[in-house]
């Protein structure tokens, strides 16, 4: 189980840098934002992994109240660039 974890861990945090990375040098807002949406999951799959390896069932509460404001927030930033345009 260890080795599931780490492998696990490894893959999101590398995941985890490259959406930095998009975020940082992202040419439009658009782009960030997706970058960004993409990191929170990353974080959310984190939760989870860390939830199976504790067996903590705690954590999913956590990860419930992450995920769905990582959809509000998301919608509501994809209404704002709808609005004000993709620039």
């Amino acid at each position: 189980m260890s080795v599931v974890v780490a492998v696990c861990l490894a893959g999101l945090s590398l995941a985890a840098v490259l959406c930095v990375v998009r975020l940082i040098a992202g040419p439009s807002v658009p782009d960030r934002i997706v970058a960004l949406d993409a990191l929170l999951y990353v974080v959310v799959s984190g939760i989870a992994v860390a939830a199976a390896a504790t067996r903590d069932g705690s954590f999913l509460a956590v990860l419930l109240a992450v995920a769905l404001l990582g959809f509000v927030g998301t919608v509501t930033v994809a209404r704002f660039v709808e609005r004000r345009g993709s620039s």
